[in-house]
């Protein structure tokens, strides 16, 4: 499994440049299924911000409107019901999963539940998370950014990747998720943690974590 864990999606040349190469070919030329289910979780988005998401209509945050040769809708809320050879085989088969922003740990609930999580690190696939689809990679999300409770309680999301994300850093709409609160929920997480704006991803690959910015961020712990 390949990672492309950003806070606002392909923002810029140096991210897309990343998604290139963790492709290995031309986007025109990929398969992609997009994943809404993390916008269901968070208590300011829903379903007209998933449909957004699904339908390419997000220019802020760039993802499924990129020009992939094809592009299918994975609603994880719904494979619990169905026979998992009527999704598996298929996401076996896809280039590039595009997971969008949200509750990290409602998505991480889910993607347990359906039984994704598991199947994660056999895949060749590449995921390209925005905000709390990056999120739901790491150990811990932070108190500072629970919203919608897992029946276990605690912070906890996959640990997919040894590191914690505090993703939107110093955002213009979000005067909160200033420097110094990235900092102070740095303070509280066990292991090495990425304050990164929306002009900024991180590049994972069997294990090499390489940070790509046109913007800034900061790394604590590390």
């Amino acid at each position: 499994m390949k990672l492309l864990l950003s806070s606002a999606g392909i923002r810029n040349p140096s991210i897309l440049d990343a998604l290139l190469d963790l492709l290995g070919k031309p986007i025109a030329e990929c398969s992609a299924l997009c994943i809404p289910t993390a916008t269901y979780g968070h208590p300011h988005a829903g379903p007209a911000e998933a449909w957004g998401f699904a339908a390419g209509e997000e220019p802020r945050c760039p993802m499924v409107e990129l020009g992939w040769k094809s592009m299918g809708l994975l609603e994880l809320t719904a494979l619990p019901s169905i026979d998992e050879q009527r999704w598996v085989p298929l996401v076996r088969e896809t280039d590039v999963l595009l997971v969008n922003g949200g509750d990290a740990l409602y998505l991480g609930h889910w993607m347990r539940e359906c039984g994704l999580a598991d199947l994660l690190p056999s895949l060749d696939t590449v995921w390209v998370g925005l905000s709390g689809g990056s999120m739901v990679m790491s150990p811990r999300i932070g108190e500072y950014f629970v919203g919608w409770k897992p029946p276990s309680g605690g912070d906890g999301a996959l640990g997919l990747v040894d590191f914690s994300i505090f993703p939107h850093l110093d955002h213009e709409e979000m005067p909160w998720n200033s420097m110094a609160k990235a900092e102070e929920w740095a303070a509280g997480m066990p292991g090495p943690a990425y304050a990164i704006d929306d002009e900024t991803a991180i590049k994972v690959v069997d294990g090499a974590v390489e940070v790509v910015s046109e913007g800034h961020w900061k790394l604590f712990g590390g």
